[in-house]
Protein backbone atom coordinates (compact mmCIF):
# COMPACT_ATOMS: atom_id res chain seq x y z
CA UNK A 1 0.00 0.00 0.00
CA UNK A 2 2.51 2.94 1.29
CA UNK A 3 4.72 1.46 -1.80
CA UNK A 4 4.78 4.69 -3.56
CA UNK A 5 5.51 6.36 -0.29
CA UNK A 6 8.09 4.18 1.34
CA UNK A 7 9.79 3.95 -2.15
CA UNK A 8 10.82 7.62 -1.99
CA UNK A 9 14.73 8.41 -3.21
CA UNK A 10 16.59 9.10 -0.07
CA UNK A 11 17.88 11.96 -1.87
CA UNK A 12 14.39 13.74 -1.90
CA UNK A 13 14.67 13.78 1.82
CA UNK A 14 18.36 14.96 2.48
CA UNK A 15 18.23 18.03 4.51
CA UNK A 16 20.58 20.41 2.65
CA UNK A 17 21.13 23.71 4.42
CA UNK A 18 21.23 27.07 2.71
CA UNK A 19 22.10 31.11 3.89
CA UNK A 20 20.04 33.58 2.74
CA UNK A 21 20.00 37.20 3.79
CA UNK A 22 17.01 38.45 5.18
CA UNK A 23 16.25 41.90 6.40
CA UNK A 24 20.34 42.39 6.02
CA UNK A 25 21.10 39.02 7.95
CA UNK A 26 22.69 36.38 6.69
CA UNK A 27 20.30 33.16 8.21
CA UNK A 28 20.89 29.64 7.83
CA UNK A 29 17.84 27.64 6.51
CA UNK A 30 17.49 23.72 6.33
CA UNK A 31 15.08 22.15 4.56
CA UNK A 32 14.21 18.74 3.02
CA UNK A 33 16.46 18.70 -0.89
CA UNK A 34 12.97 18.28 -2.12
CA UNK A 35 10.96 21.23 -0.69
CA UNK A 36 14.21 23.51 -2.19
CA UNK A 37 13.55 22.29 -5.56
CA UNK A 38 9.71 23.31 -4.97
CA UNK A 39 11.13 26.91 -3.61
CA UNK A 40 13.15 27.35 -6.61
CA UNK A 41 10.25 26.69 -9.15
CA UNK A 42 7.81 28.88 -6.85
CA UNK A 43 10.77 31.98 -6.95
CA UNK A 44 11.49 31.41 -10.68
CA UNK A 45 7.56 31.56 -11.31
CA UNK A 46 7.53 34.65 -9.21
CA UNK A 47 10.24 36.48 -11.29
CA UNK A 48 12.77 35.55 -8.07
CA UNK A 49 15.85 34.19 -7.31
CA UNK A 50 15.11 31.33 -4.50
CA UNK A 51 16.96 34.12 -1.82
CA UNK A 52 14.92 37.10 -3.26
CA UNK A 53 11.70 35.46 -2.84
CA UNK A 54 12.37 34.25 0.89
CA UNK A 55 13.34 37.76 1.59
CA UNK A 56 10.08 39.12 0.38
CA UNK A 57 7.70 36.52 1.41
CA UNK A 58 9.41 37.07 5.02
CA UNK A 59 9.21 40.59 4.94
CA UNK A 60 5.45 40.43 3.56
CA UNK A 61 4.39 37.85 6.68
CA UNK A 62 6.07 40.28 8.86
CA UNK A 63 3.81 43.10 7.50
CA UNK A 64 1.08 40.77 7.75
CA UNK A 65 1.23 39.40 11.23
CA UNK A 66 4.22 40.86 13.26
CA UNK A 67 6.58 37.51 13.36
CA UNK A 68 6.98 33.78 12.31
CA UNK A 69 7.21 31.71 15.20
CA UNK A 70 8.89 28.60 12.38
CA UNK A 71 10.08 29.87 9.09
CA UNK A 72 11.25 26.96 7.92
CA UNK A 73 7.58 25.43 9.17
CA UNK A 74 5.54 28.01 6.82
CA UNK A 75 7.93 27.39 4.05
CA UNK A 76 7.35 23.52 3.94
CA UNK A 77 3.27 24.37 4.28
CA UNK A 78 3.87 26.91 1.72
CA UNK A 79 5.11 24.49 -0.78
CA UNK A 80 2.06 22.27 0.02
CA UNK A 81 -0.36 24.88 -1.15
CA UNK A 82 1.83 25.53 -4.21
CA UNK A 83 1.38 21.73 -4.96
CA UNK A 84 -2.46 21.90 -4.39
CA UNK A 85 -2.71 25.02 -6.30
CA UNK A 86 -1.09 22.96 -9.27
CA UNK A 87 -3.13 20.32 -8.93
CA UNK A 88 -6.19 22.49 -8.79
CA UNK A 89 -5.43 24.26 -12.13
CA UNK A 90 -4.26 21.10 -14.00
CA UNK A 91 -7.41 19.28 -12.71
CA UNK A 92 -9.78 22.78 -13.56
CA UNK A 93 -11.45 23.08 -10.19
CA UNK A 94 -12.93 26.23 -9.52
CA UNK A 95 -12.99 26.44 -5.84
CA UNK A 96 -10.08 26.56 -3.46
CA UNK A 97 -8.27 23.85 -2.83
CA UNK A 98 -9.00 22.77 1.01
CA UNK A 99 -5.70 24.02 2.40
CA UNK A 100 -6.20 27.04 0.82
CA UNK A 101 -9.45 27.45 2.90
CA UNK A 102 -9.58 29.09 6.66
CA UNK A 103 -10.38 26.29 9.15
Amino acid sequence: MCQIYSGTCPELYENISRSVRINGVVTSLRLERRFWQILDDIAAGEGFSTPQFLGALHDEVIVQRGNIPNFASLLRVICTVYLEKQIAISTGETTSPPILRAM
